[in-house]
């Protein structure tokens, strides 16, 4: 059968170099250093990075392009953020939603970025933004695999219809079942949160993904119940912790324990570097603590780590392009994580780690998985998060739905070459 595509000449995440990639009817059917068939299409990669899709895993699409509605955050701090967005929430149309959405999901298939797990609120008693998602969902499902956490943003128990809404989104088709215990009242009310979303989630067989810890606060221990209620319900390999940012303030030797028990319980961590170091250590003078949770320790432990976005231009974070080679980069900076295996780890943080979380079916660059691909403007993982390299084509089940020129700069200069294309001037190059 004559393939639909070939990519030529291409570079693989697992250090293959040179090799041809056959597509037909949207999966691989072929990898090899020279397939010598006819195709639809061929496409010649010369010698440049061919992933799979980047992933995140941790996001806030329902605010997402807001940036100034209906202020802008003047302190830049999490509390001062969510309460802007409590400001926002009553304003909010579906129509208004909805085209911010569609806006950003443009933005990360340019970006190469095909799967997205978004948090939505659902403390609005009119679930508008549930709904909203929802729809972008259906739009974006040719080329974007979305999944939806019922997020009660303002506490489970702190919100007053928050118990009810988790329900009904759950029950419109909402994937994954979120929480915020951190945000509670108290410690015993979120760790009476934890308990009664993951019975939840366990009764109904859906994944768990909550805020936890997000604060400095060393005594935060809210991850330490995610972890035994993962045990206790059967969970194990079900459920998330995001930011987990009081981790970086806790005692070592809690941590010590901490870490081993996640790691039996086979929770993952996301973290979400941009956002960590800006919204932590607010009340540090000097050392400031940046925030971001023990990534290197955790990955050590053998569990799943991933980084996440989270923010585009909204009431937390006023940056933001929805390229995650720039969080993997930030994520590597912060982690101080800057030996050859670790940068490659990075990398593994935005595409194969939080496809993991994600639950994603047939994704990776292997015979048979689906033909999703980002070819970039780069010959190695290394050289793409240096770079932040630019995405030259973006295939989808074997169909190119993104693609951009080749970046290059034009020198005027005596006796020097006339062009600078970055990725030939690493060394050895």
């Amino acid at each position: 059968m004559q393939p639909d595509l070939i990519l030529k000449n291409a570079n693989i995440a697992n250090g293959q170099t040179g090799v041809d990639i056959a597509c037909q009817n949207g999966k691989i059917v072929e990898i090899a250093s020279h397939i010598d068939v006819p195709a639809v299409e061929e496409l010649d990669c010369g010698g440049m990075l061919v992933s799979p899709p980047f992933v995140d895993s941790h996001f806030h699409m329902d605010a997402t392009l807001s940036l100034g509605l209906p202020r802008m955050n003047e302190s830049g701090t999490l509390l001062e953020g969510i309460a802007l967005w409590g400001e926002l929430k009553p304003l909010l149309t579906p129509e208004a939603v909805i085209e911010r959405a569609l806006k950003y999901c443009d933005l990360a298939v340019s970006k190469g970025l095909l799967a997205i797990r978004t948090h939505v609120d659902v403390c609005d008693y009119r679930l508008l933004a549930v709904d909203a998602l929802l729809e972008v969902k259906k739009q974006v499902a040719p080329y974007i695999d979305l999944q939806l956490v019922a997020f009660p943003q303002d506490g489970y128990l702190r919100s007053p219809t928050a118990k009810s809404n988790v329900i009904r989104a759950l029950d419109k088709g909402v994937d994954v079942v979120g929480g915020i215990p951190h945000f509670e009242r108290t410690m015993a009310d979120g760790a009476q949160s934890i308990s009664e979303l993951c019975q939840m989630a366990a009764d109904r067989g859906l994944m768990v993904d909550m805020h936890c810890d997000e604060s400095d606060d060393p005594l935060s221990r809210h991850i330490e119940m995610l972890t035994y209620e993962t045990q206790r319900l059967g969970l194990n390999g079900r459920v998330a912790g995001s930011h987990l940012t009081s981790m970086h303030s806790m005692d070592n030797y809690y941590v010590s324990k901490l870490i081993a028990l996640m790691a039996e319980a086979e929770v993952s961590a996301i973290a979400n570097p941009l956002i960590n170091i800006t919204l932590q250590g607010r009340h540090d003078t000097y050392p400031k603590r940046r925030g971001m949770t023990r990534v290197p320790e955790l990955r050590n432990a053998g569990l799943t780590v991933a980084f996440g976005h989270d923010c585009v231009m909204d009431p937390w974070y006023s940056m933001g392009s929805g390229d995650m080679l720039e969080v993997a980069s930030m994520g590597m900076h912060v982690a101080q994580m800057t030996s050859r295996e670790d940068i490659r780890a990075c990398f593994d943080a935005v595409t194969t780690q939080p496809a993991k979380i994600l639950g994603l079916e047939g994704y990776g660059i292997e015979v048979g998985n689906k033909a999703d691909f980002v070819i970039l403007q780069a010959r190695d993982t290394i050289e793409a998060i240096r770079m932040r390299a630019n995405r030259l084509f973006v295939i989808r089940r074997g169909k190119i739905i993104a693609e951009t020129p080749m970046a290059q700069t034009r020198l005027h200069l005596a006796d020097r070459p006339d062009h600078v294309r970055e990725h030939e001037y690493a060394p050895g190059q």
